[in-house]
């Protein structure tokens, strides 16, 4: 049986919940199409979620690892294709860490392709009904500095797991003082399931418009 590691950030920015711990939890020890599902908590700080991620890498051993994470403001489910070698913080973590203009490694390639199969994660979950789209930017805070760090580690150790990151709408109830778009977080649960399914069955993507202009 294939295991895919999912994780989730917990809150930050002041807010309450983080809908991408909200939901990768619920599908901790799920078995999806005889795919193992384990999900962890990682914090949102800079250089400890990394240091976080190898050592549940190294305790669970996953096939796949897809780190996910809020965009509040976006639509989509978005499974990101590149991340890029910097950190550029517009606002502190939760260890008031704000790094402006750094390397995550130094010296470290600018940027480093998801290993997973996007646009056909993407298809999958819109053949549910569910709204996705690949996205070519996951920012440059600690997201990005997590996936980098991700397939960094992959590369360095020479490792056969394949890696990347989603990042997912604001759910319902952190919407309520604010006027930005939500997914409910039954729809964001099952698209997640759909994506990991997704990203042990095919290790090649294929070939469709999902570009964009900007």
């Amino acid at each position: 049986m294939k295991k895919v590691l999912l994780t989730g950030f917990e809150p930050f920015g002041g807010e309450s919940v983080n809908p991408s711990w909200e939901a990768v939890k619920q599908l901790n020890g799920e078995v999806a199409e005889d795919v193992l599902i384990v999900s962890e908590m990682v914090p949102t700080a800079f250089g400890t979620s990394i240091s976080v991620l190898k050592q549940l890498i190294q305790q669970h051993k996953p096939d796949v690892v897809i780190c996910v994470g809020q965009a509040g403001g976006r639509l989509h489910i978005t499974p990101e294709r590149v991340a890029i070698n910097l950190d550029d913080a517009r606002i502190p973590d939760n260890e008031e860490k704000q790094p402006i203009d750094e390397a995550i490694v130094r010296n470290g390639p600018a940027a480093y392709w998801t290993s997973l199969p996007i646009k056909r994660m993407v298809e999958k979950m819109k053949e549910s009904d569910i709204p996705a789209s690949v996205s070519h930017t996951a920012g440059t805070f600690v997201c990005n500095h997590i996936f980098y760090g991700l397939m960094y580690y992959i590369t360095s150790t020479s490792s056969d797991i394949r890696g990347g990151f989603i990042h997912i709408p604001y759910i319902p109830q952190q919407t309520l003082d604010k006027q930005a778009p939500s997914l409910s977080l039954e729809t964001i649960v099952q698209g997640l399931r759909i994506a990991a399914v997704t990203a042990v069955q095919y290790k090649s993507d294929i070939r469709s418009v999902g570009g964009t202009f900007h």
